[in-house]
């Protein structure tokens, strides 16, 4: 890759491959696409595993579909037969669909290429543009990743308008420009990224077995015991301490658990150890296991599971809360806010195997979330670098 930083009164990305040299060509996205009409069909006006047409919904692009599509890789609903429109434009290998409507501003816009439609009748649908190259400009799998870079995306977020709900119309696009490159380099830049897309995918289908993995071991052997008690007899469950929102970080020294499954924010103090159990307390996520491998802050919406007794090791209590996290969560009390209350936790029933064989547990099941730690955090640099890349190579 050639740096072009120096380069920046240019039409050149700051990442480029060192053998294409020149200036990229910018376009108003509207000179380049035509748009067609799409329908508004609703979830219950589609189902799955028919012959009927494809149909694209908004809510796909924004989770459970790749930038790039192809149908043979990917599942989408079918139309059902009674009320496929008497008028549509079918898509074309190279066509791409935006989100025209989103919570966050972040996914407004948010779009997907055809790569490949194998040739099957496919239509879009609610809250989506459906566009198409008019000039022939660009290369198939090229466009999927200009609109989703980093500088396409910013011009997305200053056009966006609403309140709750964001959106963009087609009329947007005569005030977003792109830049386009040669075909040749197109093509480099489209297979970079598809390969990167393509590893991630991978890495994201490795987690899954190992956590699939570890689900059918934790349940396999963590179910049977001639002894057993009750979690309120064998700890301390100890609520935490709220932290004003005002105090809480970006960053800091210690990250602080509430009710999420993600730290809340940071402080520059602590008032949990290294090597505690946390169960959140409130909110979506209330009945979430973590062992925190940290010194941390517990908040006010957080139970730690503290003075354990000596016939029960850490490790052995986690693997066991986390195997039966549904159970947990289900426990739940209250609509608006959720929560679970410390006396249904403290008549939780924990099964006691001899100390030998808590540890023989823990050590087999430590083994596999250190090795799914591990292939996360690949696949956290695959994502960075995607990023990066998004940001870097376009204009």
């Amino acid at each position: 890759m050639a740096n072009n930083n120096n380069t920046k009164n240019l039409n050149v990305p700051n990442l480029r491959f060192p053998e294409f040299k020149g200036e990229w060509k910018k376009y108003k996205v509207s000179d380049i696409l035509e748009f067609f009409p799409t329908n508004s069909l609703s979830w219950d006006q589609l189902e799955y595993g028919t012959d009927n047409i494809y149909n694209l919904h908004y809510g796909l692009i924004h989770k459970g579909l790749p930038t790039q599509i192809e149908l043979v890789k990917c599942s989408l609903p079918n139309i059902k037969k009674e009320l496929i429109p008497k008028n549509y434009t079918l898509c074309k290998d190279g066509d791409v669909a935006f989100a025209d409507a989103s919570e966050d501003t972040n996914d407004v816009g948010k779009v997907v290429e055809f790569l490949s439609c194998e040739n099957k009748n496919i239509i879009c649908g609610l809250h989506t543009i459906h566009g198409r190259d008019k000039k022939n400009l660009t290369i198939n799998g090229f466009k999927g990743y200009a609109f989703s870079s980093e500088i396409f995306r910013c011009q997305i977020r200053r056009l966006s308008q609403g309140t709750k709900i964001y959106s963009i119309s087609p009329k947007n696009f005569k005030d977003i420009s792109i830049g386009v490159p040669s075909k040749e380099e197109q093509s480099k830049i489209a297979a970079l990224l598809w390969l990167l897309d393509h590893r991630i995918a991978t890495q994201n289908k490795i987690i899954e077995k190992y956590e699939s993995l570890i689900k059918g071991i934790r349940y396999y052997i963590l179910e049977e015991s001639t002894h057993y008690n009750y979690l309120g007899n064998l700890c301390n469950i100890i609520k935490g301490q709220q932290v004003n929102l005002d105090n809480l970080l970006k960053h800091g020294k210690y990250y602080v658990m509430n009710g999420g499954t993600q730290p809340s924010g940071y402080y520059n103090s602590y008032n949990t150890d290294a090597g505690t159990i946390s169960i959140s307390e409130g909110g979506n996520s209330c009945g979430y296991v973590q062992y925190n491998k940290e010194n941390f802050w517990s908040g006010g919406h957080c139970y730690t599971l503290q003075n354990i007794k000596s016939e029960l090791t850490e490790k052995y209590l986690y693997h066991y809360l986390k195997s039966n996290e549904k159970m947990i969560m289900a426990l739940r009390v209250g609509s608006g806010l959720p929560n679970i209350q410390k006396k249904d936790l403290m008549s939780l029933r924990i099964p006691i195997p001899t100390k030998e064989n808590q540890k023989k547990i823990s050590c087999l099941l430590d083994s596999i979330e250190d090795k799914i730690s591990v292939e996360t955090n690949v696949l956290k640099y695959a994502i960075k670098q995607k990023s990066y890349l998004l940001r870097q190579m376009f204009i």
